[in-house]
């Protein structure tokens, strides 16, 4: 039996989607339960040459024997959920994929005052999905349940109940988190930030774990640092910059451009401490230094790599476990058994 959870170190669009199918498809856990905060996070997963943008369903959707749940915490905007349902198809989740009963619902209102904020929408970056407006009506003790609107009728459980079962029974629990740490309402750069928790400790209790029943904490950096939005940024680069270095991006969800900045080792230390991160992975290694694409075995990286990842571990006191060298599963550096 073991309980891992998935948290991003920065400010989300970290390639946590890739992480969480590499290691759902690769360990087979029997729950795989979604943390955060709700639609306003994009997950993108390639699989078999096909890629999916995802804002509601676990991003482990591809391992096939997997019960997807939505932990309480997690706000859940019916149209969303259902369309991921039938977008999804082909890989069977609508009779596996289920929100647990107390997930607050997103309605139309909270959409349309999210997008009509000139505070939220211009000053701090909102995406304009309705995630401030229902954590508020969550907070005032308003906002409607999922056991309460007909859309979710047959898609609800109760999800601390089926993962603490699991557990019990020695199965394999995998929790994935959304966003990041630095858009934490609490550790983040407030105001610029989302509107709750995003560390490891709110993706737990988001789905109804215990901390004594936390196994391992696998905290995801991008190589480099974007973020979307407003917000200070001590390394950020020009946009010209990024795109001399192929760095351009834009947001899942939004379609906005990312801004770009070399890798913040401060930051990357204070979210492994917070999140008491027992591994780091680290992504996108292949944009930073193009000669390792595709690189599948640790001895033929470039000796700058490795002193990149010596540098990771020394200043964070965290090994690096994961290194992704591309968008396909298949182009992964898996280093877990060292630590065994």
């Amino acid at each position: 039996m073991t309980c891992s959870v998935l948290v991003g170190g920065g400010w989300g669009d970290e390639g946590k989607g890739k992480c969480i199918t590499y290691l759902c498809y690769n360990d087979k856990p029997d729950i795989i339960a979604r943390a955060g905060v709700g639609p306003n996070a994009g997950h993108s997963v390639e699989f078999h040459g096909e890629k999916y943008g995802l804002r509601l369903t676990p991003s482990g959707f591809v391992h096939k024997g997997a019960r997807l749940l939505i932990g309480a915490g997690v706000l859940v905007d019916p149209e969303v959920f259902l369309h991921e349902l039938d977008y999804l198809n082909k890989y069977n989740v609508k009779g596996r994929t289920f929100a647990d009963i107390r997930c607050a619902i997103i309605e139309k209102k909270h959409k349309e005052q999210d997008q009509a904020s000139d505070y939220l929408s211009k000053k701090i970056g909102s995406t304009g999905t309705g995630c401030g407006p229902a954590n508020s009506d969550r907070v005032m003790r308003v906002a409607k349940l999922a056991q309460e609107v007909d859309e979710m009728k047959n898609y609800t459980t109760d999800v601390p109940t089926e993962v603490n079962q699991a557990l019990d029974n020695d199965k394999n629990v995998f929790i994935e988190g959304s966003q990041g740490f630095g858009l934490s309402l609490y550790y983040g750069t407030y105001p610029f930030v989302t509107s709750k928790d995003t560390t490891a400790s709110t993706a737990a209790a988001d789905v109804g774990v215990g901390p004594t029943r936390v196994d391992d904490v696998i905290v995801v950096f991008k190589s480099y640092i974007t973020r979307v939005g407003e917000g200070p940024f001590s390394t950020e680069m020009s946009p010209k910059k990024a795109e001399e270095m192929g760095l351009e991006e834009y947001g899942t969800v939004t379609g906005r451009r990312r801004r770009v900045g070399l890798f913040d080792m401060d930051l990357a230390k204070e979210s492994c401490m917070i999140n008491g991160a027992t591994q780091i992975a680290l992504t996108c290694v292949d944009k930073l230094y193009p000669q390792c694409e595709r690189v599948k075995d640790y001895s033929k990286l470039s000796q700058e790599i490795k002193r990149f990842i010596d540098e990771i571990e020394g200043e964070t006191g965290v090994p690096v476990t994961i290194i992704s060298t591309g968008p396909d599963l298949e182009d992964t550096i898996d280093l877990r058994d060292e630590l065994l």
